[in-house]
């Protein structure tokens, strides 16, 4: 599939550039050495030549290119193809790019040629149209393309086998050779980050956090005409990849080579906290396809219970059990996600000791926060949705109400001067857009909703454009276009890639449609640097909490809810 692809995007380019012909610098008996040279009329950091002789060639040298197929130096050939070294990719526009080469002909005679020089730089991805249904209300940023946006981007981190209906151009099959050490097929799943690792953790953790939000308004995703693309890849119990020797490496993933170590959880090196995120992630999918596929709700229901067993039985870190996460997404408690996955389980089974336990768990107060390592405050307002119906719900309405204050303007968590809630600054969007969703989840549950619909808002709009820029890749007013974010920093293939594209001062050549990149600093300062992966890198879960906040936010423009005015911290 992908070379078809790639033969139809040079196809495409082919007929945008313009053919020259070769300088003959020197000819003597069947020896001849040759030129080309091309002036740039745009900025490209990937390229080939395909050369056309006019007569029979052979012993071709060249110095400045590599022959994507080396030709046979005993037999005659008319024609070659030539791509750029890793490190002669990127030039600028104006730059003159010329290559040098030397051949012996087959015949007499003066040789002359043609070489057309093919851009590799970007795929040229247009955007499937948007299919929305009539009757929304109008709101000032248009979330419907957001989640389609959203999704596109989950879409480009996929690993694996990739589907005939593949919408990401540039994407190719990849790490078709991740395993497990008894041949176990590791293959799927999504990449990390900007990076080409899977790690477990946070995967499981998007997927259960993208469900509820397909789960609680699915309304949203139907109006968009984007239900039947939002896919959910529920991640098993393993990861792959080191993140050492990854991140000490700058290539993308249909290039990568070599095997790739995987790690595992069991009864001897057991981690109950992933067990039980992953739990949770099943058992959500479950009641997502209960309708669509009852046989594979079943089947993720069964796989929740197990991984649930199999966690209660061993309580433990997996950072102490797969020592290559801890320098990466090491859990601080497991307590959170034990209720998690507890709470999870009822709500697809009804079964309460799945509550008792979820119960038991339960850590009062005031939540820090959300993220996949943060999970009290969703675990609240799940118990007290659960709780409402039987007045039982004290303690956990307090401590939705402390939590929120706390994240209000005046709490405990500091705001920028142009009103983000600045909880970290690394991936600050991520935790604002988190605690926009939950303020969500809460206000649909009669908890404050036009306080908090407003909070959830301004928080989320700051994201799509109030402060005069999106950072949103692809959406609104000048939005990022040097994320830190390996697989859209690369030319096609054939083309190498390296550090030199890492170092690239043009913008990335794909667009990474959708992808909310970790955002400013506490000042709102903010710079658009390829190198800087505190506040330009994007990662699977920086959009989960996101795509489900607008899923909320199109859901109210769905019922004609959506307030029509928000305040914010000024």
């Amino acid at each position: 599939m992908l070379s078809a692809i790639i033969l139809a995007l040079v196809a495409n380019s082919l007929a945008q550039n313009v053919d020259v012909k070769m300088k003959l610098l020197q000819h003597w008996d069947n020896n001849f050495e040759g030129q080309f040279c091309y002036t740039l009329t745009h900025h490209i950091v990937g390229w080939e030549v395909i050369i056309k002789f006019d007569q029979p060639i052979k012993h071709i040298q060249q110095w400045e290119a590599d022959w994507i197929e080396q030709p046979d130096d005993t037999k005659c050939i008319t024609e070659a193809k030539l791509v750029n070294k890793n490190y002669k990719g990127v030039h600028d526009k104006g730059e003159q790019l010329c290559l040098k080469f030397m051949a012996n002909t087959c015949g007499s005679g003066e040789p002359s040629a043609t070489g057309t020089l093919v851009d590799l730089t970007n795929d040229h991805q247009t955007l499937p149209p948007l299919n929305v249904k009539p009757g929304a209300q109008k709101s000032k940023y248009n979330y419907a393309d957001v989640l389609m946006k959203s999704i596109l981007f989950y879409e480009a981190q996929r690993s694996g086998k990739l589907p005939a209906n593949n919408r990401i151009p540039r994407r190719g099959d990849s790490a078709l050779n991740d395993k497990g050490s008894n041949g176990e097929d590791l293959t799927g799943g999504w990449y990390d980050a900007g990076d080409n690792v899977k790690f477990n953790f946070p995967m499981a953790w998007s997927t259960t956090v993208l469900t509820w939000g397909l789960i609680q308004w699915k309304d949203a995703y139907e109006n968009a005409g984007e239900l039947d693309k939002i896919t959910l890849w529920l991640i098993l119990h393993w990861r792959v990849g080191d993140g050492g020797i990854d991140h000490g490496s700058w290539t993308s993933p249909e290039r990568m080579t070599g095997n790739r170590p995987s790690f595992k959880i069991d009864a001897s090196s057991p981690g109950s906290d992933v067990a039980m995120e992953t739990a949770a992630a099943m058992a959500a999918g479950s009641i997502a396809f209960q309708t669509k596929d009852s046989a594979y709700s079943a089947t993720l229901l069964t796989h929740a219970k197990q991984l649930y067993t199999f966690a209660k039985a061993h309580p433990s870190y997996y950072s102490n059990s797969v020592n290559a996460a801890a320098a990466y997404y090491k859990s601080e408690n497991i307590t959170d996600e034990n209720s998690w996955g507890a709470i999870w389980l009822y709500k697809a089974t009804s079964d309460k000791k799945y509550l008792a336990d979820a119960e038991a768990a339960h850590i009062p107060g005031e939540s820090w926060g959300f993220s996949w390592d943060e999970k009290i405050f969703r675990i609240i307002l799940l118990e007290y949705n659960l709780k409402k119906k039987s007045n039982d719900k004290g303690v956990y309405l307090q401590d939705i109400k402390a939590t929120m204050k706390a994240w209000m303007p005046g709490g405990s968590v500091p705001y920028t001067p142009k009103c983000l809630a600045f909880r970290l600054q690394w991936g600050a969007l991520r935790y604002a857009s988190n605690a926009a969703f939950l303020a969500l989840v809460a206000a649909d549950l009669g908890v404050n909703p036009d306080i908090y619909r407003k909070w959830a808002i301004s928080q989320i709009n700051y994201a799509l454009g109030d402060t005069g820029r999106s950072f949103v890749i692809g959406f609104g007013v000048n939005p990022p276009k040097n994320p830190h974010h390996r697989g859209s920093s690369f030319p096609m293939i054939p083309a190498p890639c390296g550090w030199e594209e890492q170092q690239n001062k043009g913008p990335n050549p794909h667009t990474l449609y959708g992808a909310l990149v970790g955002g400013p600093g506490s000042s709102d300062d903010y710079v658009d640097q390829r190198n800087d992966y505190i506040h330009n890198e994007v990662a699977c879960d920086y959009n989960a909490g996101f795509q489900s906040a607008v899923a909320g936010l199109q859901h109210l423009a769905n019922g004609q809810k959506l307030p029509t005015s928000y305040k914010t911290c000024s």
